[in-house]
This record gives structure tokens, C-alpha cells and sequence, in this order.
């Protein structure tokens, strides 16, 4: 069942919730990004896009609570983090908790953005979505960024999903990430999988490294 992508759509996907259970996976999320390695496989990818540690703005899409970004504010007070969510609960949330970030609620596909930024980012985002739209959606975004893309995602295999539901069945308190963590690691991507997206986005233009635990990052060069 791991030689193929799943699309069946996770509770995340159902942009109608706008309760606290919102608030209880992205609390839970926040844990599993700093113990999981999420936070270090996007600041490696923003390191080499940022090698003359100029960048002024980022914008992070899909952001849930840009917690991965929060610690770039203590290297540089000039610059500017934009986060884009398209579940109002979940940028009410990041308003309340990170006022330094600068919160925006809208969808990807309709961005309410008139300026660049010098990065953008997205960690867990892109499994959201299938091939054909992720495609789409790198396309547009490449002409919105100075310097490149940051991804930060999901790797397919039978034993990040075995590690995934054993931890969440043992620790979460939150039926959406009991249910959504699985399903992610079946949704993400194997190697092939994301050369062919990008051969079609920046071909010889892009980075893919293996992370821990069972994470890729993905650099996009402009």
C-alpha cells in the first residue's frame, strides 16, 4: 500500500471545522515538529537559499502556527514572516500566540499578495494536495520568490507510518492527529515521486536530501 500515493482526504482537509479542535492539533504538531526533526529540515533548506544572510521576508503557506519559522526572528529583528492559512481558527491561533508574525488568512491557489518575498516555505502542506495540483501551485508560487522554495515533507514508507501510529496512539490527545498522522505518511512522497513534480516546476534547479526522522527537504532555486 506504500508503492503508491493515497488521496483520501485527512480532517485537516475539512476547512468547516473552526473549534478548538483546531487549536489541539496545532499544539500537538508543534511538539512533533521540535522532536521529530521538522524545525531543523527547514532551517537547513532556508540556510541554503539564505547564504549571504540578507533575506527580509518569508512567506510560510499552509502555516498552521509557523512555530518552525518563530526562531529566524532571534537571527535577524529585520525580518518579516507572513503566515498563510486558509482555516481562520487556525490563523487566530497564530495571531494570539506569535504576534510577531505577520498572520494572513487566504487560500494558496487565490494568494492575496501583490508583493515578492525573498523565500517561500511550506512544511506538511504539500501532501495535501495531488501531483497535477502541486505542479500548479509551485509554478505560480516560483514567480511570487526572490531566491526559491522550501519544502519540508513526508516520506512514504511502512515504518514511518508504523512509528507514527504507535507514538499518536500512545500519546495524542487529539483524534485528528491520531487520524491524520497515518494518513499523512500515506499521502507523502518517495523519491520518484517528487523528481517527476519537479522536473516539471524548475528541472536542474532543485535539491532533494533525506531527513530524519522520515522527512524530505526539498530546495527550489529561482
Amino acid at each position: 500500500m506504500f508503492f503508491f500515493r493515497s488521496y483520501i482526504p485527512e480532517i485537516m482537509d475539512d476547512f468547516s471545522i473552526k473549534d478548538d479542535r483546531i487549536d489541539s492539533a496545532l499544539k500537538e504538531l508543534k511538539v512533533i515538529n521540535k522532536f521529530l526533526g521538522g524545525n531543523s529540515v527547514s532551517r537547513k533548506g532556508i540556510k541554503l537559499l539564505n547564504r549571504d544572510l540578507n533575506i527580509t521576508s518569508i512567506l510560510d503557506i499552509g502555516a498552521g502556527a509557523s512555530d518552525i519559522l518563530l526562531g529566524l526572528k532571534t537571527v535577524s529583528n529585520h525580518l518579516d514572516i507572513f503566515s498563510l492559512d486558509i482555516n481562520p481558527r487556525a490563523c487566530f491561533f497564530t495571531s494570539a500566540k506569535s504576534p510577531e508574525i505577520k498572520t494572513v488568512c487566504g487560500d494558496v491557489r487565490y494568494l492575496p499578495f501583490n508583493n515578492y518575498f525573498d523565500i517561500i516555505h511550506a512544511s506538511l502542506f504539500f501532501h495535501h494536495f495531488p501531483e497535477e495540483e502541486i505542479i500548479k501551485l509551485l509554478s505560480g508560487l516560483m514567480r511570487l520568490c526572490g531566491k526559491g522554495i522550501v519544502i519540508n515533507d513526508l516520506r512514504r514508507s511502512i515504518f514511518a507510518w508504523l512509528g507514527i501510529s504507535i507514538l499518536t496512539s500512545l500519546f495524542s490527545k487529539s483524534e485528528m492527529v491520531k487520524n491524520d498522522g497515518p494518513l499523512s505518511v500515506k499521502r507523502g512522497f518517495i523519491k520518484s515521486d517528487l523528481i517527476m513534480i519537479l522536473d516539471k516546476v524548475a528541472p536542474g534547479k532543485y535539491i532533494i536530501r533525506k531527513n530524519w526522522a522520515f522527512r524530505w527537504m526539498i530546495v527550489i532555486y529561482k
